[in-house]
């Protein structure tokens, strides 16, 4: 357990060190972000403008399969937003029952790709997507964690391809006594949570 809270720590340490690096790039690319706005100095917009690829070129330079498989992508878009619906709705209903801290969207879904100046419109509609739709699948699953701590803190026997923010307190595979003594502790452990 002491191994598992060592490299706890450091995934924060490190985490702390690349918030400051981040710090670093806001000033290396000359913008400031006060509450959830960005910020370019003015030659810094204007040094971006020189880079924005024109719509037209950017259309007859794209593979004719990407252009095919756009109505897919964005098709997707219909089961995301009913996606969002029903977590937050579940969220809202259900995490006052158990008493678990509610998740914030905001925290998560992050919009701010669009303010690039040398991205064209169709570049930015396409982060403005892919901002949404990674946000809301690390917002569900950090629903799902929280929930899957209350009912179920148990890990898996097989090792999984990622592992998600409440895992490291969950009890170990086969820890019958373990799981009897701390169920209802593990149900109300979210101290952690901001």
């Amino acid at each position: 357990m002491n191994k598992m809270r060592d490299i706890l720590d450091e995934i924060k340490r490190l985490e702390q060190e690349l918030l400051i690096e981040i710090e670093r790039k806001e000033e290396e690319f000359s913008y400031k972000i006060r509450g959830k706005k960005i910020f370019f100095e003015e030659e810094a917009r204007k040094y971006q403008r020189n880079f924005v690829t024109r719509i037209s070129a950017y259309l007859f330079n794209a593979s004719l399969l990407n252009i095919l498989t756009v109505p897919i992508i964005w098709a997707c878009i219909i089961p995301a937003v009913l996606l969002d619906a029903v977590a937050s709705g579940y969220q809202f209903i259900c995490f006052r029952v158990y008493k678990i801290p509610r998740v914030v969207r905001g925290q998560y879904i992050v919009i701010d790709r669009h303010n690039l100046g040398y991205l064209n419109g169709i570049e930015k509609l396409n982060c403005v997507y892919c901002g949404y739709f990674n946000g809301l699948i690390a917002y569900v699953q950090e629903i799902a964690a929280r929930t899957e701590q209350y009912w179920c803190p148990i890990k898996h026997a097989r090792k999984l391809a990622a592992i998600h923010s409440r895992y490291h307190k969950f009890l170990e595979y086969g820890d019958c006594q373990g799981y009897q003594r701390k169920l209802e502790e593990l149900r109300s452990d979210f101290n952690d949570v901001e």
